[in-house]
């Protein structure tokens, strides 16, 4: 489960413990500086496709490789791989999928800029440097570190979160401002928990040296993050107009080419698949930000409500981000342990296929909690049961021939708080198939 807190007194040192052989001076701007750059992202999440990366390596002409891995789900699997082996608690798609590259990614000057550290950073951060030394490759790495606020867990409150003593992670989303300095330094960072856009707004501000007060920028460099940040959903993505959309087996991973003034062309890789025009970028520039007009970042409150988008040869370029002041706190999310969940999925064909699906599920649902009565076991503390394929969803609106259907799928989510209880739900499963419906022989968890 997840909670997010807002809490003026949690503030955090940002430390970057820099792996480096020499440090590089912070010396004049050479003038290759201000020519546009190219950043793509390979990764939207943990489990994102592998083919990204080669894609955009290969074909990108990249001057910064991003991955974004950490969403809150994320964040909880995380935590509890970690419990389970104190080397886990990252990424490893990032080790998987950049490790190969490392030889020509350092060949091709592009720098990497990654949050594949989850809650164990430090581990990642040894994953990768001894992939680096494996292949002979001469790679300066940056960690970036201060987001785990979970020594302060005990000054949260019940209001803030419902089982204080539960709590399993605290992590403040850290914006770009470590990531900008250690880029002076590294060819590779690597964050814990941090905003999406952090991982190319850094990179802006490293390259073109703008200002941190100078919140139009920071609030355009934000906005070339959120766009790139979901990787593929950009650029063709789970599209509205999916028809349109060719090629989803080469899908091409977004491209920003930014210039130092904030405007910035949003593209792909040529002869990929996928979809660059107004509509898939617009339909990314509007997720899960709210208020348009009030997007808070910890760099900056983002203004999108008069981005424009113009369609431009192979791309999308996007202009108009304002911004202004960010506020003195930063989010914070956390985890906690809520008990157990299982989930059944049975195909159910016949005539009054819908029926027969509820009725099976009623049954096992009674048989469990009569069992638990027996082991003085609480009850299920939710439950959640969808017939598929008969547009339940649609309430009033549903068809009534989908209602009918005779191939449906059955949809059984069950939590509890003893994993017991769930080992009995499981075991029951299997009864149905001979003692219950006919045509009930393919359930399984």
């Amino acid at each position: 489960m997840n909670y997010y807190l807002h809490h003026h007194r949690w503030f955090t040192s940002v430390q970057i413990r820099r792996f480096l052989s020499q440090r590089i001076s912070n010396g004049i701007r050479s003038l290759t500086t201000l020519s546009p750059v190219r950043i793509g992202c390979a990764s939207g999440f943990w489990g994102d496709t592998w083919t990204a990366v080669p894609q955009l390596v290969n074909h990108g002409k990249l001057d910064f490789l991003v991955l974004d891995y950490l969403s809150e789900v994320t964040m909880s699997l995380l935590v509890a791989a970690k419990e389970r082996n104190e080397e886990l608690g990252w990424c490893p798609d990032f080790a998987q999928s950049v490790g190969p590259l490392l030889p020509l990614i350092k060949k091709q000057g592009i720098k990497v800029v990654a949050n594949a550290g989850g809650v164990n950073p430090q581990a990642c951060m040894k994953a990768m440097m001894a992939i680096a030394e494996k292949s002979k490759v001469d790679l300066k790495f940056a960690l970036v570190t201060g987001d785990d606020l979970l020594s302060s867990k005990e000054t949260l409150t019940t209001e803030q979160c419902p089982n204080p003593n539960a709590v399993t992670s605290a992590n403040a989303y850290l914006g770009a401002g470590p990531i900008s300095r250690a880029l002076e330094l590294a060819d590779i960072v690597i964050t814990g928990r941090c905003t999406d856009s952090a991982l190319a707004l850094g990179p802006l501000i490293h390259t073109f040296k703008w200002k941190r007060d100078d919140f139009d920028l920071m609030a355009t460099g934000s906005l070339v993050g959120h766009l790139i940040e979901c990787g593929a959903q950009a650029t063709g993505g789970i599209f509205t107009d999916w028809e349109k959309v060719q090629g989803w087996e080469n899908n091409g991973f977004p491209i920003a080419v930014c210039n130092s003034s904030g405007e910035f062309v949003l593209t792909k890789p040529k002869s990929t698949g996928g979809l660059v025009n107004r509509g898939t970028v617009a339909e990314q520039l509007v997720y899960e930000i709210d208020n348009p007009r009030c997007y808070i970042l910890p760099d900056v409150i983002c203004d999108f409500s008069n981005v424009t988008l113009l369609e431009e040869g192979d791309g999308v370029r996007v202009s108009g981000a304002k911004g202004h002041p960010p506020t003195s706190c930063y989010k914070i999310g956390g985890t906690w342990l809520d008990g157990y969940k299982a989930v059944c999925i049975c195909p159910v064909i016949g005539p009054k296929a819908r029926e027969k699906a509820h009725k099976v599920a009623q049954a096992l649902l009674a048989r469990s909690r009569g069992i638990f009565k027996h082991l003085n076991l609480p009850d299920f503390k939710d439950i959640y049961l969808q017939v598929l394929g008969t547009e339940e969803t649609y309430g009033k609106n549903a068809r009534q021939s989908n209602l009918e259907s005779r191939d449906v799928i059955l949809w059984l989510a069950v939590h509890h708080s003893d994993k017991r209880a769930l080992e009995i739900f499981g075991r029951e499963l299997a009864s149905a198939g001979t003692g219950m419906a006919p045509v009930f022989n393919q359930l399984d968890l």
